[in-house]
């Protein structure tokens, strides 16, 4: 019965509070999904294990990021990792199969977990009937007494009439529809989180036959081949690094940011082609005795070693692109998976090292849900804008208002900063886009967005129909107002 309660009510919070947008009451919605699994997983004895609760807590924090950042692919990004991570918490799992499938395995459980639910309470007696009708009662008395009370003081004081507006959600009736939506949304969730906690899918025990084991002289051979050509690139970057970028550019009369740009890609596909042919050269290795598998330690741990190296070289080659063009959404992105692509190889050679791997499958899938809430929580939009705009004043390089003029709210406090026309020119696009749409209640808007209204409310941008983007030298920018 207490399940059903939590399913009421994450079902209630939901249709209450996420028809406006996106805030902090993404958090309370999980936050009631969760108790409600919480209490079917130890209504049916199973033991919590500390990795469920570290994956418990990062969804919880990806469940934070649209409450501080208004940058919508970090947020969509932020809460589909919170709903993979959700799923493998409620489902466990330390191979890489069983983290891989109990990572989206929440699916299967909406419909069963609903017609669990419906048995659940078709058959239940309800001994304490009376009590029920009482708790009832006592609600509906509650919610009476706020609503005309409520009212009266709102009447006597604007002041409170604002703060009641603000806080307490409001429902107009042509949302009803979206609101019962918003319920059924809520329910299913919380029904199949509880579904998944009761009767979790145990992908761990599926049967992976390991690959055809190949001869020493097969499977080694390439793999020294690749370990030769890592090793010819890092002695060369070593020389380059000694002999300093100067000389390069130079014999080249390539500027650092072309040399930058000219290997960048090509080392971060060479990082993510590298992880595939680990795992192959891992499925195909020799193990008959201790020989065969020291030499796929040495091998496989050398490769993942060159490869560090590799993801360096491609992080201080962006860092040379960036000094000379600065930061952009993409640019920010690809070195953030290079250093999680980093991060991975290193976790994958202490895994070679290591006699038990079972925490290496969890741990690549939390390091990549932290790398999303930090991406998230830093507002990389403010980041970008405070770099590019730095450029501008330090070393009178080139401000991109064209780009910058497509950032999100994040954005707002630096690009407040610039002078007169460039100011104007860099937000409006914002300011209109805030302009359009009344401010949501607390709970619907992120920090980031709350503060960019304070800033566009205390210095307002004046509409000009682009003339200011067109003083600066924008001149597309004002067909937009035409």
């Amino acid at each position: 019965m207490r399940v059903l309660v939590a399913a009421a009510v994450s079902g209630l919070v939901s249709a209450l509070v996420l028809g406006d947008g996106l805030g902090i009451n993404l958090l309370l919605c999980a936050v009631a999904g969760a108790v409600g699994a919480g209490m079917t997983a130890l209504g049916t004895g199973r033991r919590i294990k500390p990795w469920h609760l570290v994956f418990a807590v990062a969804a919880l924090l990806l469940c934070v990021v649209p409450a501080v950042s208004g940058a919508d692919g970090a947020v969509m990004l932020a809460v589909l990792a919170a709903f993979c991570l959700g799923s493998l918490t409620l489902h466990g799992g330390a191979r890489w199969v069983g983290v891989a499938m109990g990572s989206i395995g929440l699916w299967a459980h909406f419909m069963p977990g609903l017609a669990w639910g419906l048995r659940t309470l078709k058959e239940r007696r309800f001994p304490a009937r009376a009590r029920v009708g009482q708790v009832a009662k006592a609600v509906g008395v509650s919610l009476l007494l706020l609503v005309v009370f409520g009212t009266l003081f709102a009447g006597a004081d604007s002041t409170v009439a604002d703060l009641l507006a603000h806080l307490v959600p409001s429902v107009e009736p042509g949302e009803t529809p979206l609101r019962f939506v918003f319920f059924v949304g809520g329910v299913l969730l919380a029904l199949g989180a509880a579904h998944a906690a009761a009767a979790p899918r145990r992908w761990d025990r599926t049967e992976i036959r390991a690959g055809k084991e190949r001869g020493r002289l097969e499977w080694a051979m390439p793999l020294a081949v690749m370990n030769l050509l890592f090793g010819t690139f890092v002695a060369v970057q070593l020389v380059v690094l000694i002999g300093g970028y100067g000389s390069i550019m130079r014999r080249t009369g390539m500027t650092p940011a072309a040399y930058a740009r000219q290997g960048f890609w090509q080392l971060l596909w060479i990082a993510v082609l590298t992880l595939v042919v680990v795992a192959l050269a891992k499925y195909w290795a020799p193990r008959s005795n201790a020989g065969d598998r020291r030499l796929v330690k040495v091998m496989l741990g050398l490769l993942c070693t060159l490869t560090l190296v590799v993801v360096g070289t491609a992080l201080v080659r962006m860092g040379l692109y960036m000094d000379a063009f600065g930061l952009t959404r993409l640019r920010v992105n690809v070195a953030a998976v290079e250093i999680w692509l980093g991060l991975v190889f290193l976790m994958v050679l202490c895994g070679s090292v290591l006699s038990s791997r079972r925490w290496l499958p969890r741990a690549v899938v939390l390091s990549a849900a932290l790398a999303v809430a930090l991406f998230g929580l830093l507002r990389t939009d403010g980041l970008i804008a405070e770099q590019n705009v730095d450029r501008y004043r330090t070393s009178a390089a080139r401000l991109d208002l064209a780009y910058l003029r497509g950032l999100s709210v994040d954005a707002v406090p630096v690009l407040d900063q610039l002078p007169d026309d460039l100011r104007t020119c860099a937000l409006q696009p914002i300011a209109a886009e805030l302009a359009d749409e009344p401010a949501p209640s607390w709970y619907a808007m992120s920090r980031a967005e709350a503060r960019a209204r304070e800033i566009l409310a205390a210095h307002p941008v004046v509409w000009d129909r682009g003339q200011a983007c067109r003083r600066v030298g924008l001149v597309e920018a004002g067909s937009e107002y035409r």
